[in-house]
């Protein structure tokens, strides 16, 4: 049995219209919680184990946004090892 090969490699990645398909996702995220953050402008109570603090509710999704994307950038660094 011969195998032939037509110069294609197995390993490509797809693309719209010239553009990755992990930016186009990366972009569609963004942009809805983007739009998530924009829709929550309300001041919120925020209490910790000490002390209590009112802030508006979009500063508080868009820190709990940063330390998630912090906490998965760190442990995909440390699975790759």
């Amino acid at each position: 049995m011969t195998k032939i090969s037509d110069g294609s490699s197995g390993s490509q990645r797809s693309e719209i219209g010239g553009i990755p398909t992990r930016w186009i996702g990366i972009g569609v995220i963004v942009i809805l919680a983007v739009w998530f953050l924009f829709a929550n402008l309300d001041k919120v109570k925020i209490q910790f184990w000490v002390f209590t603090v009112t802030a508006p509710l979009w500063i508080a999704l868009l820190a709990t946004l940063v330390a998630g994307a912090a906490l998965g950038w760190l442990l995909k660094g440390r699975r790759n090892r």
